[in-house]
């Protein structure tokens, strides 16, 4: 019987013409750049000088070299010191070189949208991440359906506080139901406030991060910025607002509707959520996936599925999510 052929590595060698300064900017404290690129593309790379041998399968070398000739290009173009997350959000933003199956725009290539927030311009990183923000521009609500670490929640905040800043709306609405992992707010500790504050914090954090403290704290008290369970929607009218539920996966379809129907004049809806993840007992239907199927063909309303090709945290979040979406297939057979 004939033996498989087995795959022999193959050794690239890139010249990064660059001085010490710059490849140390480009490696990182004790090489971990370096070792985030073998970790992501199964290769060995190694470095003597500033030349740059890479080990490994044909394609998978050629990715690892044109990947450091680019970031080489940013550090001799910026003087910026790289981090690990530069190298990962790297490989996200170029997926069509570095990543099989991608999301692609059956027209061609999908425009950027620039969001202005007060610590940085964002854009979405990846085609769907893209698609996602030109849905949550250019539609009253939107939905952004993906497992966790796509950018769901925070590219939402990221418009949200986009809008805000170019007066497009008045105030910042962001809600997300009390239900996770079979905990219920009465048997937490402290006020409501603070039994309410761990599920919200996601929320927090994103707003945080683009605004800062001080600033968030600021809107807070002016009434601009409001921050609160679900349940607290019900019986409101929200004009002029950019309104965003967020583990929308974990409402009711009473919730839902309830929610939906919250919108004002001068309003934007945006729902996130994540389908693998619904904590509501079994005999719940969530009201998101319900949603999704009876608003889908409603003007106006716009639907964006992120998958795990768009994930944005550490790397082995999306080996998990593969891992986990394997396994579920192999059940469902």
């Amino acid at each position: 019987m004939a033996s498989e052929k087995t795959v022999q590595p193959e050794t690239l060698r890139y010249s990064a013409d660059a001085g010490n300064a710059e490849l140390s900017a480009l490696c990182g404290p004790l090489d971990e750049n370096l070792r985030q690129i073998e970790t992501i593309l199964n290769v060995r790379v190694s470095r003597r000088g500033d030349v740059f041998r890479v080990t490994g399968e044909l394609e998978a070398a050629r990715r690892a070299v044109t990947a450091l000739a680019a970031l080489m290009t940013r550090v001799k173009s910026t003087g910026e010191e790289l981090s690990v997350d530069d190298i990962q959000w790297h490989f996200v933003g170029h997926d069509d070189e570095y990543r099989s199956g991608a999301a692609s725009d059956p027209e061609g290539a999908v425009d950027d949208v620039d969001l202005k927030v007060r610590r940085r311009d964002l854009q979405g990183r990846t085609p769907n991440q893209r698609l996602y923000l030109k849905a949550i521009m250019g539609h009253d609500i939107s939905f952004g359906v993906g497992p966790a670490g796509t950018g769901k929640t925070f590219l939402a905040v990221a418009a949200a506080v986009d809008a805000f800043e170019r007066g497009t709306v008045e105030r910042i609405v962001l809600t997300r139901p009390a239900v996770e992992a079979g905990e219920r707010l009465g048997f937490l500790p402290g006020d409501l406030q603070s039994k309410v504050d761990p599920y919200l914090r996601p929320l927090y954090d994103a707003l945080f991060d683009m605004l800062g403290a001080e600033t968030y704290q600021k809107y807070l008290e002016r009434g601009n910025i409001e921050v609160a369970p679900l349940a607290y929607m019900r019986g409101r009218t929200l004009d002029d607002s950019f309104i965003i539920l967020d583990e929308a996966q974990n409402t009711s379809r009473e919730q839902m509707k309830m929610f939906l129907t919250r919108m004002g004049f001068g309003s934007k809806v945006v729902i996130t959520g994540d389908i693998t993840q619904i904590d509501l007992p079994t005999d719940k239907i969530s009201g998101l996936k319900e949603a999704m199927k009876v608003l889908r063909d409603v003007e106006g309303v716009g639907i964006c599925q992120l998958t795990q090709e768009d994930v944005v945290r550490h790397v082995m979040v999306q080996r998990i999510i593969e891992a986990y979406a394997r396994y579920e297939d192999r059940r469902k057979k």
